[in-house]
């Protein structure tokens, strides 16, 4: 099992997994807060597959905090995708006592959310990209994922040195991470010479997009770049193509995804560039990984399923380490201590960002995003 490297320890990696659970194992809540329903459902789903595929290798192997053998429970919520329920979730997971959450999915959640969390002492591992997450300072919140900085960035620096366009629409969703990674996007862009020729807003139920892209074809952009979820994606990427807007789309890690392979047909293969924070290198752990996940689920990992699955089992690294389950205890150990998962290492900075998320450029072929570039 991956271990913590202590960074007092020179090295040393602390191990959390003992003996088999005895009768008398403690229970320990923990829960989950991503879209179970609605659009963007698979993902919800799919981060849901590798959060249980965590804590069922936990409990069956058994994790020793202090003299307990802990035994975990997932509470699993759907939060829709919609800040006011995520903000409900929260509550209700407070209520529940649990001792970490896992999500929100979202930026647009996880942002509201990540304050009653913080708020009750419980430790908040999220996805989530939008930089605002971990710029309030919150004690208890952790990113174990690119920031939109990263994603949005790497795809702009790709774009102006590697696929030399020089001028590009931008459309967001006007969700927290839509806004933050297309504002990242048209940062880095600009410095680099790109000229951003028309910014236009759709929302994330949206489904028709003809009039925003009719506009964008007159403005004769060397591509298009869309801030938001594979859900609005897909279908905007087959209609420019209906409207003979000839152009690539670009996009973040919300659009990196095999059901945008799936929802966008033909449209997308060769045509679609996406950036994803991390993702599953060819490592003998992503191997059995990904092996693993297939046989339990009879599907294909998607993006995020690892970075539940890692997160889960960090935390109760960071537990067995510091022999407690409270996040007053362990907090301070996930915050200090260095993790090997399978995604790659989890080291924190002081904004309980990755101090390091090595971005991957993909392109779609055959309908999945296939990798071309590390920045």
């Amino acid at each position: 099992m991956p271990g913590f490297i202590h960074k007092a320890a020179a090295g040393a990696v602390i191990a959390s997994v003992c003996s088999l659970p005895q009768a008398a194992d403690k229970i320990v809540k923990v829960g989950f807060s991503s879209p179970l329903t609605g659009a963007q459902a698979a993902a919800g789903k799919d981060n849901e597959r590798g959060l249980r595929m965590a804590v069922d290798e936990l409990n069956q192997k058994g994790v020793k905090v202090g003299a307990d053998t802990v035994k975990f429970e997932a509470m699993v919520e759907d939060d829709q995708a919609d800040p006011k329920t995520g903000v409900a979730v929260a509550q209700k997971l407070v209520d529940a006592q649990v001792k970490a959450v896992f999500g929100p999915y979202n930026s647009g959640v996880a942002i509201p959310a990540s304050k009653l969390y913080n708020d009750a002492g419980i430790v908040m591992a999220t996805v989530g990209s939008n930089p605002k997450i971990t710029l309030q300072g919150f004690a208890n919140v952790y990113r174990v994922s690119a920031s939109d900085s990263q994603l949005g960035g790497k795809m702009a620096l790709y774009a102006a040195r590697e696929l030399k366009f020089k001028r590009v629409s931008l459309v967001d969703d006007r969700t927290a991470y839509g806004v933050g990674v297309a504002e990242e996007f048209a940062k880095v862009a600009k410095a680099n010479g790109i000229e951003i020729v028309s910014r236009d807003f759709t929302n994330d139920k949206a489904s028709d997009f003809n009039a925003i892209l009719t506009s964008i074809k007159g403005k004769k952009p060397d591509a298009v770049f869309y801030g938001g979820y594979f859900s609005q994606a897909a279908p905007m990427k087959r209609q420019m193509k209906t409207l003979g807007l000839d152009v690539p789309l670009m996009g973040g890690d919300a659009i990196c995804d095999t059901e945008m392979g799936k929802l966008g047909g033909d449209a997308v293969n060769g045509s679609v560039y996406c950036t994803q924070g991390g993702g599953l290198l060819k490592t003998n752990s992503a191997e059995t990984f990904v092996a693993n996940y297939e046989k339990r689920n009879n599907a294909k990992p998607m993006f995020y399923a690892v970075s539940f699955y890692d997160a889960m089992k960090l935390v109760a690294e960071a537990m067995s380490r510091a022999g407690s389950v409270e996040p007053a205890k362990y907090g301070p150990v996930l915050a200090q201590a260095s993790f090997k998962g399978v995604a790659g290492t989890y080291e924190f900075d002081a904004n309980h960002d990755l101090k390091s998320s090595p971005v991957t450029i993909f392109q779609f072929k055959n309908g999945r995003p296939e990798p071309l570039a590390n920045y």
